[in-house]
């Protein structure tokens, strides 16, 4: 019998580096132009298959603005995997990614898988190299991936790659509830028979 397992992801990222726009990629296989910030928190969900697990994905969007920083230990609670998303483009938000890792490691103490993702490949002005992100990642112990949104570039694979990870895990134990019906006694006899 194949069961679903049901894992939590938290995207975490500074404002504008395109964690919606990875979201939505995957979710709808569209790209949105506009842009509109997320407030507070969105959430998803997909189903994934892997070895013949199916897993269901709950991907949760937070919001990169500081005003909701406070917001985060909760989003990161009981999550599955984390992925911490900068702009290669904008030195500020990858030198923040230590911020968010400690933010992860700090509030959840299970096990997490963590994912580091440089979006906006398609631009032509980088800021970060490839091999700064690696070094970061190999010392976070992260799995690394730099991806447009925009062309859909490593989209698939991000998500495959998180997909894959997250099967390693084992589903949680169903608990078996008994309920015992706590009736009383005599209307339960009265129904039985007692009255017109």
């Amino acid at each position: 019998m194949n069961t679903l397992m049901k894992q939590k992801i938290v995207f975490l990222g500074d404002s504008s580096v395109g964690k919606t726009c990875i979201i939505g990629r995957f979710m709808t296989g569209d790209f949105s132009t506009g842009y509109e910030a997320t407030i507070g928190t969105d959430f998803s969900t997909k189903t994934m298959t892997f070895q013949n697990k199916s897993i269901q994905l709950q991907i949760w969007d937070t919001a990169g603005q500081e005003r909701y920083r406070s917001l985060i230990p909760s989003y990161i609670r009981d999550s599955s995997a984390a992925v911490i998303v900068y702009d290669i483009n904008d030195r500020q938000s990858f030198e923040n990614v230590d911020k968010w890792i400690e933010d992860v490691r700090s509030k959840e103490k299970g096990e997490i898988f963590l994912f580091l993702v440089g979006n906006k490949l398609d631009l032509g002005h980088r800021e970060v190299t490839q091999k700064e992100a690696l070094a970061k990642g190999q010392n976070y112990q992260c799995t690394c991936f730099e991806t447009s949104a925009k062309t859909n570039i490593n989209i698939t694979e991000l998500f495959n790659a998180i997909t894959e990870k997250l099967s390693t895990l084992e589903p949680p134990v169903e608990e078996h509830i008994e309920t015992v019906s706590i009736g009383n006694k005599k209307a339960e006899n009265e129904s039985n028979g007692g009255c017109c």
